[in-house]
């Protein structure tokens, strides 16, 4: 189940005008599946350099750094100097501080030091060092026993997922265990699985298939693939190009671009996400971040394969301007909307359900709907948020907390229908009902 996405409403900026050669298009163009033609299967330069632009302009944002953003930037082939500073923040982060880490976030940050052509087994930065593939190998072994007696992992299937992932890319640890134990929980839960976590994992599984010299590794594998590829080629259809939802398309595509001959020879028409994710026009650098290396033929895979050499094709530097966007555009400041919310608890303790009435600038994301109602009753309606890489996420509403140990989380709903974006992102209309409900992942 998806968890509540979005970004903080601080003050962002948009790229102008940045241009990517020729030779940077053609290095970068998706390899996709026979019966394709690449250059369909990738955005337009014009589209992916506003992407980058919004990722170049993140990388230079002070807070934490986002291995997600240089790892999407790697594999569309970015050389600015945002990016170079993104890497010794990201050395210096892990330095100090992947110990403390979950094996998700010790993932990615392996693929994107290795994305970057360093060795995430010796990261030295500041007089510390670390090796990131030890400890990534301790963690994903926690992971894989609390899986296995368990049930669930200690994190999440899209952790161990990526955690595999790593360890196969850089050839380190029993990848090909955790493979094996990965498609048998695919195999049993696949319904109940996000197309998030199912990219994830079979990545995974791609990775050691390719690797495996086991028949009946290869062949578990081979099963899993056909099926969840298949899967993910039916929800597009179903979808008009989208698969899960926009920000699991671009994952989506990445299982697909590395997964072709499971599912061959059916056709894979990639031009159907890339024109539902163009449409959307992200601006959430998470959401970017995600997008981005599908939409150039690439795939978290390709992580140990980059060329890093100074002639490799790159893409150009950028242009930037600024943009206020303090939670409402600038055309709607003035009119005013009226939201109705509520906030429900069927699950712990004691039950409640309380509902008001907000009113707020036309164009304002969520947040401040939430932000007005503890105005009119901060008894009621008081809440608490935490920062992630995809914006402000609500953990607590009336006093009552999500928790990974119960595994529980506020979802927020339009009416009946799950918001797709977070409260930072998310921007309601007149009238409607927003619905906050404690829920069970």
């Amino acid at each position: 189940m998806q968890r509540q996405r979005g970004t903080a409403g601080t003050e962002v900026l948009r790229m102008l005008g940045v241009a990517l050669s020729t030779a940077v298009l053609l290095a970068l163009a998706g390899c996709g599946v026979e019966g394709t033609d690449p250059q369909n299967c990738t955005v337009s330069a014009e589209e992916r350099a506003r992407m980058l632009g919004i990722l170049q302009l993140s990388a230079m944002d002070s807070g934490t750094p986002n291995p997600s953003v240089l790892l999407a930037l790697n594999l569309a082939g970015d050389s600015s100097k945002a990016r170079q500073e993104l890497l010794e923040r990201i050395k210096e982060t892990a330095a100090k501080q992947a110990k403390d880490m979950s094996s998700g976030q010790v993932a990615l940050y392996t693929l994107a030091l290795r994305s970057s052509c360093c060795d995430p087994g010796d990261v030295a930065a500041h007089g510390q060092s670390v090796d990131l593939l030890s400890i990534l190998q301790e963690k994903t072994g926690q992971e894989l026993t609390h899986l296995e007696q368990n049930g669930t992992p200690k994190s999440s299937l899209f952790s161990v997922g990526l955690d595999a992932q790593a360890l196969c890319v850089t050839g380190a640890g029993d990848y090909e265990s955790a493979a094996t134990i990965l498609a048998k929980q695919l195999q049993r839960s696949q319904d109940k699985l996000s197309v998030d976590e199912q990219a994830m994992m079979a990545l995974a599984l791609v990775c050691a298939y390719n690797r495996t010299e086991h028949k009946d590794v290869q062949d578990l594998l081979n099963r899993t693939l056909t099926m969840v590829s298949n899967g993910f080629l039916d929800k597009q259809a179903e979808g008009n190009g989208i698969i899960g939802n926009i920000y699991s398309t671009g994952l989506a595509m990445q299982l697909l671009l590395a997964a072709g001959k499971f599912y061959a020879p059916r056709p894979w028409d990639c031009t159907q996400p890339v024109a539902a994710i163009t449409a959307q026009h992200l601006q959430q650098p998470m959401a970017v971040a995600q997008a981005l290396p599908a939409l150039v033929g690439r795939t978290y895979l390709d992580s140990a394969s980059l060329d890093c050499s100074p002639e490799a094709p790159t893409t150009a530097g950028m242009q930037l301007d600024t943009v206020l966007t303090k939670g409402t555009t600038p055309e709607q400041a003035g009119s005013n909307i009226t939201v109705n919310y509520t906030i429900t608890n069927e699950v712990r303790g004691k039950h409640f359900s309380y509902s008001t009435e907000v009113e707020v600038p036309a164009g304002s994301v969520l947040l401040v709907v939430l932000e007005e109602a503890q105005k009119s009753n901060k008894t009621i309606f008081s809440f608490k948020t935490e920062s992630t890489f995809w914006g402000p996420m609500v953990v607590s509403i009336h006093g009552l907390a999500a928790s990974e140990n119960d595994r529980t989380f506020w979802q927020f709903f339009n009416g009946s229908v799950p918001l797709q974006e977070g409260v930072g992102t998310y921007k309601p209309q007149d009238g409607e009902h927003i619905r906050a409900v404690f829920s069970i992942y």
